[in-house]
């Protein structure tokens, strides 16, 4: 994907930090400015299309506790390697 150059207005206090992160980090700024550009896009992408998201039913209301219980359980046991 090509880069294109475009001028951005900044508050002077977050400059300032990403010219500290930069310096502290031995990045180019503006490595942080096109990674915040790309967050915004990210986060602010519509889809036209539909999405097919199951719907599970479960015959209950789910509690907080049995969804703690789910994810402890799916964090702690082992799974077999991909193949």
């Amino acid at each position: 994907m090509g880069l294109k150059k475009t001028t951005v207005m900044v508050d002077e206090e977050d400059l300032r930090l990403v010219k500290q992160a930069a310096a502290r980090d031995g990045r180019p700024e503006s490595e942080y400015f096109r990674e915040a550009f790309h967050l915004v896009a990210i986060r602010n992408r519509r889809w036209e299309e539909e999405w097919d998201i199951p719907i599970l039913d479960f015959g209950h209301a789910v509690t907080a506790d049995e969804i703690d219980d789910a994810v402890r359980e799916a964090i702690t046991t082992p799974t077999a390697p991909a193949e």
